[in-house]
């Protein structure tokens, strides 16, 4: 079984996370003094209410560029415009987020030219909602501290950076249709997950596809998996089951889901019908 024990922060090892955690708090005082909403903000940095939110909370790193497109906008007068240098700086020297049995895929995640999900059990953790992902590690057993729920909420909602990515990588997701009809975290975050799955299903780079539970068969019923394209090298897949990861480089191997991939997107709906029936789904909630 994979250890559940609380794996190092990086952040807490080089004091970036008291930096990060500080821009959140001066960002929240600046919004509030100026009287707007975390919506009015989002819309005036370019950026979703959710991500705002989430950087004031100290759960998101606020990047650079967002620094200084807020400086204006919050009547910084500079003071967050003076902290870009400091905060790409901090970035950049802290260690990868994830636990040492993940950090190989998530290094080649955030760096990649093309992503190619299916998923037959939950919602990917690239789509995952903070409310979807904290009911996930909440489930957890043996269970999992407070502590320790909140860094994994925090570290799978940091690899949701790649959505921000120019050029951004190729991704397609498969979800099995029993998938998105499992309110998990209750009937409100539910909806909410499945509001944030139109939202990415409709970026241009991505395609995210259902497959019906009323189609009979198809060549991957046994497991979930993911296929990556890291930038300069060959394809690999990544599965995950019962906690026990794996990393797949032989060519052969590979090949065999990259068939199985194919196989599945051609069974199961377009994109435009799986977000017809995500919309459905959404307004029976």
């Amino acid at each position: 079984m994979m250890n559940e024990e609380r794996p190092e922060r990086p952040e807490e090892s080089d004091g970036t996370a008291h930096l990060f955690r500080a821009l959140g708090k001066q960002i929240k005082v600046l919004r509030e003094r100026t009287g707007m909403s975390q919506r009015e903000l989002g819309i005036a940095t370019h950026c979703g209410e959710d991500l705002i939110s989430a950087m004031e909370r100290g759960v998101r790193t606020p990047q650079p560029d967002f620094l200084i497109r807020a400086d204006p906008v919050l009547g910084a007068e500079g003071v967050l415009r003076a902290t870009a240098d400091e905060a790409r700086e901090a970035l950049a020297r802290a260690r990868t987020r994830h636990p040492g049995w993940f950090r190989g895929f998530a290094q080649m995640e955030s760096g990649a030219v093309a992503l190619h999900y299916y998923s037959n059990q939950a919602i990917p953790g690239l789509l995952q909602t903070e409310d979807y992902a904290r009911a996930l590690f909440a489930q957890r057993r043996p269970l999992l501290d407070e502590e320790t729920i909140e860094k994994r909420v925090a570290d799978r909602l940091d690899r949701q950076k790649i959505f921000e990515r120019w050029p951004p990588p190729t991704m397609t997701y498969v979800l099995e249709e029993v998938v998105l009809q499992r309110p998990i975290g209750g009937r409100a975050a539910h909806r909410k997950q499945l509001s944030r799955l139109l939202e990415i299903g409709r970026l241009r780079a991505v395609s995210l596809q259902v497959m019906p539970t009323d189609t009979e068969e198809h060549p991957s019923l046994d497991t979930s998996f993911t296929m990556l394209t890291p930038k300069g090298h060959s394809e690999v897949a990544y599965t995950e089951t019962y906690g026990h990861p794996r990393l797949i480089t032989d060519p052969n191997e590979v090949r065999v889901f990259s068939e199985r991939h194919g196989n599945i997107r051609s069974q199961a709906l377009t994109n435009r019908e799986s977000l017809t029936l995500i919309e459905k789904m959404r307004g029976e909630q």
